[in-house]
Order: C-alpha cells, then sequence, then structure tokens
C-alpha cells in the first residue's frame, strides 16, 4: 500500500485516507455525487458509528449521507471493475455507488465508506445511478443481521431518502444506503485488470490487496500463489458459514464476491424456511444458478476466474502457472467440506471429532427435505430440547435421534455443556422473510418505522434463546416467495 496521506481528524471523527485512490488510474474515475432534492435521515446505525469513532450527530447531517455535502478529508470516486453475470463477461464499474474514502478508526482499522444511489458515475451505462428506499432498507436491515449473525458482511451506516423518485417497476422513493466494507474490491476488479493484458496494473493491484486484506503473506516466497490459496480459504469459510444459517444470496455473480471474504450485495437475498438445498428466491434466478445447494459449486468458479485473472503473476510460465492455478482451485471442495463439517458439528453439539460426523449431519439434512422440516427451528429446538420426547415422532427422525444421542455420549462435555455450544452455533432468530417485507412495506409505503425497530431488535441478538419473541421465529409458509434486485 502506498504511503499514507491521512487527514486529520475532524470534529465529527472522520479520519480519510485513499490509498485506493492511488492505485493506476484506470481502476477508478473522480466524481461529484449529483445533489437530491430533499435528504432526510431514515435509519442512523449508532452502534456502527461508535464503533467506527464517528460522533453520533451524524443523524442530524443527512445531506453527508445523501452526497450532497462532502465530508472532511473525504473525496469521490467510482471504482472500475468486471463480472461474469450468470456466467458472461462484463465490463462494468460503480454505476450506482461512490467512494468517499477510507477512514480510519481510533484503532486504525480501515473501512471503505460509500454511497450506494447517489446518482450516474461514468460506468452507469444508461442508468439513473439511484436507488430506492425499499431494497436500501433491505440492505440495512439483513447486512446487519448477518454481521449479529457472526458472519463476515459489509454494514450499513444510515439510509436517507432524497426527495425524489426512481422508476423502476413503477414510481419508487429515491433512497442512498452509506455502506460500510472492508474494501470493495472483488473478484470482478482482477478481471477488470486482466482484461486489460497490462501486467503491472495488475501488479499494482494484487500489491495493495494483499497488504491490505493479507498482510501476513506479503513476504511470502510466492506472494501471489499465497495470495489466491488465502482468498480460497476465506471465501471456503464464509460460504460454510452462509450454509450454516440458511442464507441464500441471490446474485452470485464474480462482481458481487469481495476479496476480503465479507458478504457483499443484498439485492435478492433471503433465508431458507424448509429445508431444501434447490431453494431460490430472486426473482431473476430462473434456472437456480444461485440455488442454496448451489453456493459452495458457484463460489469455487467464481475464484477459477480469479485464479484466471492472477495467471500472469503466479508464475513465469504459463503452462506452470496454469497447473498452480487448477491445483489451488482444487483445493477449494476439501478447503469448504472442512468448514462445513465444522460448522455443522458446532450445530449438532459435536465437540469432538468422529469419522462418521459427516454422514450424521448429511441424514438429517435427508430427513428436513423429506419432512419439509424448517431449517432454522429444527436445529433451534434441538439444541432447546435433546430428548427424544420432546421431537418429532416419525421413525426415520427417531432413528435419527437415537444415533446421534449415541455419538453425544462418545464425547465427554455434560449435556449442559453441549446444549450451551449448541445454542451459541444456532440462532433462535433470523430475518424471517414476511417479517422483512412487513417491516420494508411499512416504511416504504407508509414511513412507519416502528416494524422495522422492532425487528432490528430481535435480530442483535439472534442467540438469545430465552426470549420468545412471538411471530419472529415463524416461517412464513410461502413456497413463492420472491426477491427482486432493485436496479
Amino acid at each position: 500500500m502506498s504511503a499514507p496521506s491521512i487527514s486529520p481528524s475532524s470534529p465529527a471523527g472522520w479520519r480519510f485516507d485513499h490509498s485506493y485512490a492511488r492505485l493506476p488510474e484506470v481502476f477508478h474515475e473522480a466524481v461529484e455525487p449529483s445533489s437530491v432534492r430533499e435528504p432526510k435521515m431514515i435509519v442512523f446505525n449508532d452502534r456502527l458509528a461508535a464503533e467506527l469513532g464517528l460522533d453520533a450527530g451524524l443523524a442530524n447531517h443527512p445531506a453527508l449521507f445523501a452526497g450532497n455535502e462532502t465530508a472532511p478529508g473525504g473525496r469521490w470516486l467510482a471504482q472500475a471493475y468486471a463480472g461474469h453475470q450468470y456466467g458472461h463477461f462484463t465490463m462494468l464499474g460503480d454505476g450506482r455507488a461512490l467512494l468517499l474514502g477510507e477512514h480510519l478508526t481510533p484503532k486504525d482499522e480501515r473501512f471503505d465508506i460509500q454511497l450506494k444511489g447517489p446518482g450516474p458515475t461514468p460506468f452507469s451505462r444508461r442508468g439513473d445511478g439511484r436507488a430506492a428506499l425499499g431494497p436500501m432498507l433491505r440492505e440495512y436491515i439483513i447486512s446487519e443481521a448477518m454481521h449479529a449473525l457472526g458472519i463476515p458482511t459489509t454494514r450499513s451506516l444510515a439510509v436517507v431518502t432524497t426527495g425524489e423518485v426512481v422508476y423502476r417497476e413503477g414510481t419508487m422513493r429515491g433512497a442512498v444506503l452509506t455502506r460500510v466494507a472492508a474494501s470493495h474490491i472483488r473478484v470482478g476488479t482482477f478481471e477488470y485488470a486482466a482484461a486489460r493484458h497490462e501486467k503491472e496494473p495488475l501488479r499494482a493491484l494484487a500489491d495493495h490487496t494483499m497488504q491490505r486484506h493479507y498482510p501476513e503473506i506479503v513476504n511470502a516466497e510466492r506472494p501471489y500463489v499465497a495470495f489466491l490459496e488465502a482468498v480460497i480459504e476465506r471465501q471456503a469459510a464464509l460460504i460454510a458459514q452462509w450454509q450454516r444459517v440458511g442464507f441464500i444470496h441471490g446474485v452470485m455473480n464474480t462482481d458481487n464476491m469481495a476479496i476480503s471474504g465479507e458478504t457483499i450485495d443484498y439485492g435478492p437475498c433471503a433465508f431458507m424456511d424448509a429445508y431444501d438445498p434447490a431453494t431460490v428466491f430472486s426473482s431473476i434466478d430462473r434456472h437456480g444458478r444461485y440455488a442454496y445447494g448451489r453456493q459452495p459449486f458457484i463460489a469455487q468458479w467464481n475464484l477459477a476466474r480469479f485464479a484466471e485473472a492472477l495467471l500472469p503473476l503466479l508464475h513465469e510460465d504459463e503452462k506452470k502457472s496454469v497447473e498452480i492455478a487448477n491445483e489451488a482451485i482444487e483445493s477449494f471442495e476439501s478447503r469448504f467440506k472442512r468448514h462445513w463439517l465444522g460448522v455443522m458439528r458446532g450445530k449438532l453439539g459435536l465437540l469432538t471429532e468422529e469419522d462418521d460426523d459427516g454422514a450424521l449431519v448429511q441424514s438429517l439434512l435427508d430427513w428436513m427435505l423429506q419432512a419439509k422440516a424448517d431449517f432454522t427451528n429444527t436445529f433451534r429446538d434441538l439444541s432447546r430440547a435433546t430428548a427424544a420426547a420432546e421431537m418429532p415422532a416419525e421413525p426415520e427422525f427417531r432413528d435419527w435421534h437415537q444415533r446421534w444421542q449415541a455419538r453425544l455420549g462418545r464425547q465427554p462435555q455434560t449435556r449442559q455443556e453441549v446444549v450451551a455450544s449448541m445454542q451459541r452455533h444456532n440462532p433462535a432468530f433470523i430475518p424471517r422473510n414476511h417479517k422483512v417485507e412487513e417491516a420494508l412495506a411499512a416504511a416504504a409505503e407508509n414511513d412507519e418505522l416502528g416494524e422495522m425497530e422492532r425487528l432490528l431488535r430481535v435480530l442483535a441478538h439472534p442467540y438469545d434463546h430465552s426470549k420468545p419473541h412471538p411471530g419472529y421465529d415463524k416461517p412464513s409458509g410461502e413456497g413463492d416467495y420472491r426477491t427482486f434486485c432493485g436496479t
């Protein structure tokens, strides 16, 4: 990373650096946001502001979070990147997002501050560069829920309305989201660099990203090989965490895979109710490319595109470079299975390891699929009552339950220790789709924020099994539920 030029702290706590802007100009363009008519603060994340070292009084400055004003030390730019969207390569870029800068917290942690929806950029491709209130509130709700679940994610600092309308399926209220991320460098950013067939900008991007996100490998014997392997490892761990809670991203294009290993872009995402690997919610994913059960495969496919982009850096000999890339990509399956088995052991209270644990997990999932059992509530109920008398009476489940109890009996931990461990791994509450829709409808259509605030309070403590919160733990029962991108 280039030498920092960090701005001094402002009274509000902002302290910006612009290391991404010091990359070659092909990766970004300076842009000024388009002013909006009447910015109004809808929701401000006081807790996140405190973690960033920002003054809570910023909630009274909606113009800043709409792009009408610039924070001290901030500098607007749009990032260039490419992406495979549903398998098809496209040169993209921030068509409706602007990076304000990299804020350094009092602990010197570095976070991108990005506005989503502040107006057109040179990458907008005839788009309006705007965003609608409903999708921005969805990202706020789901990203904060993911954070509370302990899953690496971008976060949401604020949502403001613009006093203007945007045109999608119909007219919708305009809004701007402030997203906080470890960075917005994506697999697609590397694809963009590779597509230009210029080795030095690609190397500069790789060096910058390693220093920012993987400083421990900068001095490795083969740093770019180590970089590829580190990204694969982090993504394998992330996808296992998605699978643990039944999260379905919805649009796993390569431009939506962050090199940092964070979950990014909460467009048509949702959480699975009844367990089914074929579950899809996105209205545009007509063939199930990004279904729940395909997420590990798609992650590997995306990482293969990342490896292809890095080929010029992996080895001077092209054939050897391809061999290195293939070997690394082939390791994803074993890495993912290791992480997946680890999180599933956690969900079942298996605190030791046995060879048949994977089969035990799969047997439960097979029963859940046959019984159309709710994914979250099945594990929640197992973690609340390990006695068979309190569980389903189906013979297939009883047989599995006996095997599970015998497995628990072969480890030294007490029942209380097992239950406590399970409740740390199994959420009692997730963003149930019908509750999210209720909150969005009330907020976006009626300016009623009470339901969203109640939902956020529940989702802030997903592992609190002691409070019932009636209605927030029930599946919607809607088999044809669909989500939409909002672009």
